[in-house]
């Protein structure tokens, strides 16, 4: 791995090099083409594309529920068990997030509230290329049944032998009421604007490729989105207390997802960077996913070498990584020096992988440096909330002056005058 050795303000400017989000004309204009195509043709734009990106022909492309059933008899006990495990604890964390509506009647005469509605129909995105996701499934569609939803719909692109049964699974599990095998842009805009098959939704979740996170942005506004997903990553914090076998370990977990992933260490000690380098090197030779890692790595990961333990918390909240490790002794009393991160790993014990799949919080979280201002998915993403206003003729009369000068001094007349129909008898 590169290794950086230099001041704060020059590894801003390399942090800022690395992450900067550049957009490709060519895939925004194929994604606007895909768009308009399913909004014209439909279904049997989605059986084209279907046929042309996954090589599936398909005259149907709903799985049934009897499939669902099936594929849940037919994974190994192993997995059935830890599915259910990974169930258990994103339920009891996830139900802690359930918000409440709210009746405030302080003041005579004048009752005012928020009322809170979960979405009626969600659209979850499921990748089916590289690898499959049945965690994901759990962490989509489990929230969204603590929030209310009222249907869980689960698009994923059609596999020549049939969507996989640890999938299948998996989404039986967690409740999904409807899956369709369509995957990409056009499965997206089909969400979003719906075919003769498949009812639009409100809102769509959920991970995938360029493809998919530029039809997610494009169909913002005609439905809501959680977010624009970009390639995994993990930040690490650590010193010579950690193990560097172990800090390599956790780099290629998220390394290994994609080409385009990032995995960044920030130690304050050069030659455990060193040590750190020399062992990523060794161990990404024996993965199977090799070529992604040793991409991944060459190209978009790096160490960076600081000076103190403050400045690689400085570095590290300029990052703003989807996952940050703390391998430092006594962790938790750093948790405060955390502004920017998507979900945090205290100690050694806390590998990246064990939020992945059964910790419970949520491993559907913001990239690309965005958590500086976005959040992981969760129960609040499934729901809406509504203000209502109550109000008496005396409470009413008690501010009619206001309302009316501020109505005028906006030169909006007609508002100032429904106001004062209310006092004309």
């Amino acid at each position: 791995m590169k290794i950086y050795q230099e001041s704060f303000v020059k590894m801003q400017k390399i942090v800022s090099d690395y992450t900067a989000k550049t957009t490709d004309l060519k895939v925004e204009q194929r994604v606007a083409e895909i768009i308009a195509n399913v909004r014209k043709n439909g279904d049997e734009a989605l059986q084209k594309y279907e046929e042309q990106f996954d090589q599936v022909k398909l005259k149907n492309f709903a799985v049934s529920k009897r499939e669902m059933e099936q594929a849940l008899n037919e994974i190994s006990p192993e997995l059935k068990k830890a599915l259910l495990l990974a169930k258990k604890n994103i339920i009891s964390y996830h139900k802690r997030e359930l918000e409440y509506g709210f009746i405030d009647t302080d003041v005579p005469g004048i009752t005012r509230g928020q009322k809170v509605t979960p979405l009626q129909r969600v659209g979850l995105y499921i990748p089916g290329g590289t690898a499959a996701y049945p965690s994901t499934i759990l962490m989509s569609a489990l929230p969204a049944k603590i929030a209310g939803v009222s249907q869980i719909v689960m698009v994923t692109p059609a596999q020549k032998e049939g969507i996989a049964a640890p999938v299948l699974a998996a989404a039986q599990l967690a409740g999904v009421d409807k899956i369709y095998q369509i995957g990409g842009a056009q499965a997206i805009a089909a969400l979003a604007y719906g075919t003769q098959s498949i009812k639009a939704v409100n809102k769509i979740v959920g991970p995938g490729n360029i493809y998919v996170a530029t039809a997610k942005k494009q169909v913002f506004g005609q439905v809501a989105i959680d977010m624009v997903a970009g390639p995994s990553e993990i930040g690490i914090l650590a010193d010579s207390s950690a193990q560097p076998a172990q800090i390599a370990a956790d780099l290629l977990s998220q390394a290994e997802h994609d080409k385009r992933a990032r995995a960044i260490l920030v130690t304050d000690e050069l030659e455990f960077a060193q040590k750190v380098s020399q062992e990523v090197d060794k161990q990404v030779e024996q993965l199977p996913r090799r070529a992604i890692a040793e991409t991944a790595i060459a190209e978009r990961s790096f160490i960076a070498v600081m000076n103190s333990i403050s400045d690689m918390f400085a570095l590290m909240n300029t990052v703003a990584p989807e996952h940050l490790e703390v391998q430092l002794k006594d962790p938790m009393q750093y948790l405060s020096l955390i502004r920017n991160a998507g979900s945090v790993f205290l100690g050694k014990y806390a590998s990246e992988p064990l939020g992945d799949y059964v910790a419970g919080p949520n491993h559907v979280l913001p990239t690309g440096g965005t958590a500086k201002f976005s959040s992981p998915l969760g129960v609040y993403d499934f729901v809406k909330k509504t203000s209502f206003i109550q109000f008496s003729q005396d409470a009413l009369a008690q501010d009619l002056d206001a309302i009316t000068t501020l109505a005028r001094a906006e030169g909006l007349e007609a508002h100032a005058r429904a106001v004062e129909a209310r006092f004309k008898d």
